[in-house]
This record gives structure tokens, C-alpha cells and sequence, in this order.
């Protein structure tokens, strides 16, 4: 058998209760629903992370975010950056001999050209470098130019580049990442179709953000049935996630609170709302489909898996993988599976303390973001708008000061435990009957996080 075709397909911002075999049909998703059906779903598939781009960063590199320098969404301080003794899952494989390209969504590295995709191992880039872009006033990248936009809806132009990329490399064996960056906001769909949604009660921020899922959908069927058409469908190893779990915030007509299957929390959280994402994978000629896996899967597991799939070798032997070798338990035999993970996430730099959690097989420890660490300054959330828009007034980071390390009080820190195996909507909180496992816990998420800290970067357990 050939080696297989990848093709990574990463939403954004997407939950379970975003699809419609999920939700009770409140979004049309054919093409996500087949895909359910037909490969192998992952009942418990874990983000790196609660954000965006620490958590793309372990997808792409088997790493804990935390080691690749990408800590933080916030491009314009460079704190999205994979850094550059790192490789990628793209490095890899085009070493090996694959058309890699990435089409869509990149923000692990949006300033500076030695962090641009085409010099971490995407051979072929069409689309932006940062966290967010318009999707009808929008500006990207088609290998090394700038495209300004032409009237289509940018959901519409990664279908259409993935269809070309297909097409292209049809002859030889490709890695395609299919960033899509639907449904995070600005919240932006095609006119008229968030109607049905409007007329079935929800608000028009949920409705629009419906509608944008219903988009991205339709082009995940047309790239699913271009791969029919070319004959690739079953050599080729088709992966389906979300960067992290949905977002939900505002008031009045733009609040996004919605159906998530009831679990607790959301985007920038480590509940199991905002780290626990759909995970499918399907590859007629490797994995027996139509089944469900509940083992835990995580991010940093798919560096190991598509390299052990297309039997190809690390660029970087040196650097420890945190992820496991996962195609003998999508194929339904004993392998490996971590009992331990671990996240953290706050800005600017990582404090041990905020929104931190760790697995231990079913339980679960969670220590609650502290306000004082999750601000971001007014000056850094206008450049990150500018670049938005003026993508091309920007070429290097800020370079200022940081605002100052918060300060955590002792009584601040308020660990909670949940046993996921009978709860895992995460209601009820264990850790005043279990205070020795919560503190055996605590001690290994400190060790974890001390660990996986890069030397240049500022980051402490427990600030004072």
C-alpha cells in the first residue's frame, strides 16, 4: 500500500454543539455528519490549548505549546511564534517527498518572514498570517503575494484553493492543512442565509455564526467529493478538528452563548468546554470507519500518528514529542495512551497558577483563570485590529515592555477536582473529599509546567 495522503482540516472556534449530528439538526452539516458516520470518532479528543495559537502550535509540532515558544494569540508581540529551532509536521513530510501546502489560517508566527509558512515547511501558502481576517473586506497571501479581495466570501476561497491543490497534486502524495477560519468572529455569512436561523429564535450573532458553520460545511463537502472525483478518497487520511472549544461572549444581540453539550466553560477556558474538541478521522485504506474511540487523544498525538502513517522520520530526533503513537487505537488494537496531560493558558506569560488543568486518567484538576493575569493592554489589542486590516504597515513585532507579572494571592488559588468518568459536564466539584489526590495533582502540574517553560521565556508557578 502507498503511503496516504493527509489532509488536515482545522476549524475555528467550532464546537461539539456546532454540528449538526450533535445538535439536534439546529445546523445543516452533511459534510461533517458523513464524515462522523463514516471514519472514526473520537469521543475525547483534547486541544493543546484553550486559544488558537498555542494550540496550533502542538498540532503542528507533537509539542506542548508551552515548549515551542507560541504562548499567547498576540501576534503583534510575537507571542503566536513557533520558534525556529522547532519543525513541523510540514517539515517532515515534505522532507519526505510531499506536496505540503497550507491554505487558510496560519497565526504561529504572523510577523517576521523567517516565521512565514513557506519556511517551516509548507512548500505552497494561500492565505493570512494572524489570528482573524475579514471575510468580505479581506487581504491574504497567495505565495508570496498579496491578494486583495475580489468580491467572494473567504470561506469560498479556501474551498476553491483546496480544490486547485488537489488537482495539482493529484499525482503525488500531498499534505494539505485546510485552515478554515470559520466561525471565528467578525461574525460575517453570506446574505440570507442566517434567516432560518433568525426564524428558529436565535439571537443574530448565534444566527449568523450558524450560517457561517453551514459555509464552511458546504466546502468540506465540495473538497471531500473533489477527492472522490480524483480517486484519492481511500488513500487518503482525512483529520477533522476544531482549534479549541467555541467562543461565547458579548451581551444583547451579539451574545454567541450556545448549545455546547452541556459542557462547562468555553474558548480561553480549561474546562472541558474550551479544550475538549470534535476529533474524526477517516482512511478507508488504514482504519476500519464507522466506529467511536474514547480513548484520550490530544493534539501533540497526530505529530506521531501521520509521521508513523506515512512511515516517515522526525527532522528533529532531539527534541522530546509529548504526544503518543495513536493509529493502533484508531485501528482498534491495544497501543499506547496518556493517562497525563496538562494545560495552561494566560497572557503574555504563563503563571502556573491561572487556568490551568491536568487529566489523570479520569480525574481531572482544574485551577481557575485569575483576572489579573488574563488583561491585555489597549495598545495591544489595537495593534492586533490594525493588523487586521493593514496587514502590510506591519513587519516586526512589538518590542516594549510587558506589562508587569500580576500578583496571585495564596487565597486566590482555588483548586477544583471532577471525576469526568461520572461527570463529565464538570458540575460537580471533589476536591474538599479528595484533598490528597488534589494536591498530588497540583505537585505534578507544577513539575509539568516547570518543565516545559523555554528558557528565554518569563514564566512562574506562583507569582507574589
Amino acid at each position: 500500500m502507498s503511503r496516504p495522503n493527509i489532509l488536515q482540516i482545522v476549524a475555528d472556534d467550532l464546537g461539539f454543539g456546532d454540528i449538526g449530528c450533535f445538535n439536534f439538526g439546529m445546523t445543516e452539516t452533511p459534510g461533517l455528519d458523513s464524515l462522523f458516520r463514516e471514519g472514526v470518532e473520537l469521543s475525547q479528543h483534547y486541544s493543546a490549548s484553550p486559544v488558537c495559537a498555542p494550540a496550533r502550535a502542538a498540532l503542528l509540532t507533537g509539542r506542548y505549546s508551552h515548549r515551542t515558544g507560541a504562548i499567547d494569540t498576540l501576534d503583534g508581540r510575537g507571542l503566536d511564534r513557533i520558534a525556529l529551532d522547532e519543525d513541523t509536521l510540514a517539515d517532515c513530510l515534505r522532507t519526505s517527498g510531499y506536496a505540503t501546502g497550507l491554505i487558510g489560517k496560519w497565526h504561529s508566527g504572523a510577523l517576521d518572514d523567517q516565521y512565514h509558512p513557506t519556511n517551516r515547511g509548507f512548500s505552497e501558502f494561500v492565505g493570512f498570517q494572524g489570528g482573524w481576517m475579514d471575510y468580505w473586506d479581506w487581504t491574504i497571501q497567495k505565495n508570496g503575494t498579496a491578494v486583495r479581495t475580489d468580491g467572494r466570501y473567504l470561506t469560498d476561497v479556501w474551498t476553491d484553493e483546496a480544490v486547485d491543490f488537489l488537482q495539482a497534486h493529484s499525482d503525488e502524495p500531498f499534505y494539505l492543512h485546510l485552515a478554515y477560519n470559520a466561525p471565528h468572529a467578525p461574525f460575517q455569512a453570506p446574505e440570507g442565509t442566517d434567516k432560518k436561523h433568525l426564524e428558529r429564535g436565535n439571537n443574530p450573532a448565534v444566527a449568523t455564526l450558524y450560517a457561517m458553520v453551514e459555509a464552511m460545511d458546504a466546502g468540506i463537502v465540495r473538497v471531500l467529493a473533489e477527492l472522490d472525483r480524483l480517486g484519492l478518497r481511500d488513500n487518503t487520511l482525512v483529520m477533522f478538528t476544531s482549534d479549541n472549544g467555541p467562543q461565547m461572549r458579548g451581551h444583547g444581540p451579539q451574545a454567541t452563548d450556545r448549545f455546547n453539550c452541556g459542557f462547562r466553560g468555553s474558548k480561553g477556558h480549561t474546562y472541558e468546554g474550551g479544550i475538549r474538541v470534535p476529533g474524526i478521522v477517516r482512511w478507508p485504506n488504514g482504519i476500519e470507519g464507522g466506529r467511536r474511540v474514547d480513548d484520550m487523544v490530544h493534539f501533540t498525538d497526530w505529530y506521531p500518528t501521520i509521521l508513523a502513517a506515512t512511515e516517515t522520520s522526525t527532522v528533529n530526533a532531539d527534541l522530546a514529542r509529548d504526544g503518543e503513537n495513536v493509529l493502533p487505537i484508531l485501528r482498534g488494537d491495544a497501543g499506547a495512551v496518556a493517562e497525563q496531560r496538562f494545560w495552561q493558558w494566560n497572557r503574555y506569560r504563563p503563571v502556573g497558577v491561572c487556568n490551568a488543568a491536568m487529566r489523570d486518567g479520569h480525574w481531572k484538576l482544574v485551577l481557575p483563570e485569575i483576572t489579573a493575569a488574563m488583561h491585555v493592554t489597549p495598545d495591544d489589542l489595537e495593534m492586533d485590529r490594525a493588523l487586521r486590516y493593514e496587514p502590510e504597515q506591519f513587519s516586526q513585532i512589538r518590542t516594549g515592555p510587558l506589562p508587569p507579572m500580576p500578583r496571585v494571592q495564596p487565597g486566590e488559588v482555588c483548586p477544583e477536582l471532577y471525576n469526568l468518568a461520572i461527570d463529565p459536564l464538570e458540575l460537580n466539584d471533589l476536591a474538599q473529599e479528595e484533598p490528597g489526590r488534589v494536591e498530588a495533582m497540583r505537585a505534578q502540574l507544577e513539575t509539568w509546567f516547570l518543565e516545559v517553560n523555554r528558557p528565554e521565556v518569563e514564566a512562574i508557578f506562583m507569582p507574589t
